[in-house]
């Protein structure tokens, strides 16, 4: 029976994982992916527009 408590955790481990992955998958795309592309862009172009400016002197 040693084996079988040894077993238990790695498995239900696993199995949590995959459900996560799954999950992860079944989420990309659908109705909300042009509203999560929008929210990217305009992330990516708040960053870029801050490094692109000027920093004053002293600081």
């Amino acid at each position: 029976m040693d084996y079988v408590s040894a077993l238990v955790p790695p498995v239900v481990m696993a199995a949590f994982f995959i459900a996560l992955v799954m999950v992860i998958i079944k989420s990309q795309g659908g109705p909300n992916k042009a509203k999560e592309d929008a929210a990217v862009d305009a992330a990516l172009a708040r960053a870029e527009s801050a490094e692109q400016a000027p920093r004053p002197e002293g600081v």
